[in-house]
């Protein structure tokens, strides 16, 4: 069955409507961050505190960097008619994932549409879930889905410590408590969300249609969502039994080793946008590798299945990461 492809928006459009409506994907409840000033529904803390996110360097013709409405990437934004709020924070990832025309020069064709960015946060259990969503042909950006996650088998005075030690330094986590929920519920809403793309039936399981995950290393998918599904008592999906680690795939095509997105960036000249180890920046930070691998040519495949009967990982590609 053929993928119905989405067809992105335009910027100017997509920019009006970020000013103008909601994030309407999300199935979740609209929450209002009550009791706390608007400095909460940011992505990082204000920019001349120390730890706070600088701002990358930017052509003169893109609009200036401003950090996230983490309340909006989870559907929660109740502050669309805040002008001072819209002023200060961005409502649209697309500002960050721009392409330029001419780039697609050297574009090879890919066998994917759809490319998916995951990069987890959260070493004892999953603590934030992002996806951003690239189109494999245009480089594009689509969409995202981004949900921070509960954990289930820690006291509350343990996760307290834990998103203190993770997110205070970001100073997101307040949003953190807000949003919230368990891993089972973010994987049903992340279901419904690439089942609305057209990327994946329940009913007929299997992996992903035409689009596959994107990973900075093979963490993610073999080690930490197996051992979370294992502490939320579900079962591993089968659109999460294959993905492309772009490490594998960075190394095959400049023919030099990468150890993590941060290296990727500095050999590519790429400024970094927003903060390191934000579950959400890094998915956009990745899919701005990506999007710069495939205009250099870059052709995006599966690097790494699991058996759905043994869980054994086969890693497709002799010359790879270890």
């Amino acid at each position: 069955m053929a993928l119905a492809r989405v067809s992105p928006t335009p910027f100017s459009l997509s920019l009006l409507h970020s000013l103008s409506r909601p994030f309407s994907s999300s199935s979740s409840p609209v929450l209002r961050p009550k009791g706390f000033p608007i400095a909460t529904a940011l992505s990082h803390g204000d920019p001349l505190e120390e730890g706070a996110v600088k701002e990358a360097p930017r052509p003169s013709s893109r609009l200036p960097w401003k950090p996230t409405c983490l309340y909006y990437t989870q559907g929660k934004c109740t502050m669309m008619n805040d002008t001072l709020h819209l002023e200060k924070f961005n409502h649209n990832l697309l500002m960050d994932l721009p392409v330029n025309a001419s780039a697609a020069d050297k574009m090879k064709p890919q066998k994917l549409d759809y490319i998916l960015v995951l990069d987890l946060e959260g070493k004892v259990e999953i603590l934030e879930f992002p996806v951003v969503m690239i189109d494999a042909q245009s480089m594009e950006f689509i969409d995202s889905f981004h949900r921070f996650v509960r954990p289930t088998a820690m006291s509350e005075q343990r996760i307290r410590e834990y998103i203190e030690g993770k997110y205070g330094k970001f100073g997101v986590d307040r949003v953190w408590h807000d949003t919230a929920i368990p891993f089972k519920e973010v994987l049903q809403e992340f279901e419904d969300w690439i089942r609305d793309r057209n990327l994946w039936k329940k009913e007929q399981g299997g992996a992903l249609n035409s689009a596959a995950f994107v990973t900075c290393g093979n963490w993610d998918l073999k080690t930490k969502v197996p051992e979370q599904c294992k502490v939320s008592k579900i079962e591993l999906p089968s659109y999460l039994m294959e993905w492309i680690n772009l490490k594998d795939i960075y190394l095959n095509f400049y023919n030099r080793r990468a150890t993590g997105m941060m290296t990727m960036m500095r050999e590519l000249q790429m400024p970094i946008v927003g903060s390191h180890h934000l579950g959400i920046d890094d998915a956009k930070n990745i899919a701005r590798i990506v999007q710069h691998m495939l205009a250099d040519g870059a052709v995006m495949q599966i690097t790494a299945r699991r058996h759905p009967t043994t869980s054994e990982v086969k890693f497709l590609f002799k010359n790879r990461i270890r």
